[in-house]
């Protein structure tokens, strides 16, 4: 088999057979196809597409390029959550302890922030003590002792979707929908899922940045996901605007805490009770959508979510007194409100921009050995349609260096705009496809 003869067939819109997909995978994989002749192939996979017979195959080659997570010593059904990524987005930090809470076992790898979306790992990395990197066996023995684990991709799961992501971003081909299903599937496959719910998120802030592709993204990975014996299911959210209103490390976990006290922005509420429900679903405990929103609800209301929350944090060797009492985590050297200039409403809030306001501030990394701050970020007071006063502060931006401050406090005024329009607020939940 001869790589320039499966470019060319794929440059003439020909689908490419289950062997020669894993040909190229495997080949590639191991360094010895080049990278030149790799992105001949991405290019005309870009331009011409593929069917959901060729996606499922180059899911399950890239799936199976490097180890496989297995979970079936467990002996239940683990349901798996991802999100393809936003700002504020810290879903996972309380959809599953909450989960866990009610019986769904949480056997959860999960990655660092790149750009300005952030990552569960460095969330949970700015709890003090907590062990985000931790054995396999260890990893099983944690969910089978209190029905939940946490931690860093440290298996070496799919690395030749590594390899082609990298690729893809140098020769401006991401936005692909086969390319994405199965970068996200094929990491999902390998880190032992066997029922999936996935948050795609839509908007400004989000990969996908309208709905209709956001639709064709999820068709693709509920194809494939039937393909590959996963049942899967896509929740398609609202990412114009950040996800509650902390976009930060740490200041996401004080919010996430929080939320499980009780404490609930509506549009996390709404993301996290649409994504429980259906992750209870599909572990079998619970077939009345209503009455499983009720549930997640009501571990809310007695104190069993948190609960949860601390034995995961203290069982992976964090330092609960920062979970009890919020005011220990560390505070950025300068915390700064940022006015309202008339009264009126708020139009819009640019959940990318803010984002990569963010970053400058040292919430993100542009590069993966980048260093994370902590303790920065910008914590919003409003939403999208909301009334606000002159004079009222429409956020607090928490930065550590005072020159990157006052960067981010003019940058931020424009990224909140205000009018005398009012406007109605949109919808969080914008399709359910399964």
């Amino acid at each position: 088999m001869r790589m320039i003869d499966i470019i060319e067939r794929k440059r003439e819109k020909q689908e490419l057979t289950k062997e020669e997909i894993e040909f190229f995978i495997s080949e590639y994989t191991k360094g010895n196809i080049k990278d030149y002749q790799a992105a001949a192939l991405v290019m005309a996979i870009f331009l011409n597409g593929m069917t959901n017979q060729e996606t499922t195959n180059l899911t399950l080659a890239m799936a199976h390029s490097g180890e496989i997570l297995d979970l079936s010593t467990l002996e239940e059904i683990i349901v798996d959550k991802h999100s393809t990524g936003g700002v504020g987005d810290k879903v996972s930090l309380i959809l599953l302890p909450l989960v866990s809470s009610l019986g769904v076992p949480v056997a959860k790898m999960s990655g660092r922030g790149l750009g300005f979306t952030g990552g569960t790992i460095d969330k949970l990395e700015s709890i003090p003590g907590y062990q985000t990197t931790i054995e396999m066996e260890q990893f099983v023995k944690n969910v089978k002792q209190i029905g939940i684990s946490m931690i860093s991709q440290t298996l070496n799961l799919a690395p030749a979707d590594k390899k082609l992501y990298a690729l893809r971003d140098s020769i401006s081909c991401v936005e692909s929908i086969p390319l994405i299903a199965s970068s996200i599937m094929s990491k999902k496959i390998a880190s032992g899922a066997q029922k999936i719910v996935l948050d795609v998120t839509v908007g400004r802030g989000a990969f996908m940045k309208n709905k209709e592709d956001a639709e064709k993204l999820a068709n693709t990975m509920i194809q494939i996901g039937k393909l590959a014996k996963r049942e899967t299911i896509c929740v398609l959210t609202n990412m114009n605007e950040p996800l509650g209103y902390a976009v930060g490390n740490s200041l996401e976990v004080m919010e996430a805490v929080n939320f499980l006290r009780g404490d609930m922005p509506e549009d996390l509420k709404q993301v996290v009770l649409e994504l429980g429900c259906y992750m209870m679903q599909l572990a079998g405990i619970g077939k009345d959508l209503v009455e499983n929103k009720n549930k997640l609800l009501e571990n809310i209301k007695n104190g069993k979510a948190y609960d949860k929350l601390l034995e995961l944090i203290k069982n992976q060797g964090g330092d609960i007194r920062y979970i009890e009492n919020l005011d220990k985590f560390p505070k950025a050297r300068y915390i700064e409100p940022l006015y309202n200039d008339k009264n009126g409403y708020i139009q819009e809030i640019d959940s990318k921009e803010i984002g990569k306001l963010a970053s400058i501030l040292g919430a993100g990394r542009e590069k993966k050995e980048d260093t994370i701050d902590s303790s920065v970020g910008i914590v919003l007071t409003k939403k999208v349609a909301d009334k606000v006063e002159e004079k009222e502060v429409l956020a607090y931006i928490h930065a550590n260096h005072e020159k990157v401050l006052s960067e981010v406090k003019r940058k931020l005024k424009d990224r909140i705009q205000v009018s005398q329009h009012k406007i109605e607020k949109e919808k969080t939940i914008l399709e359910v496809i399964q």
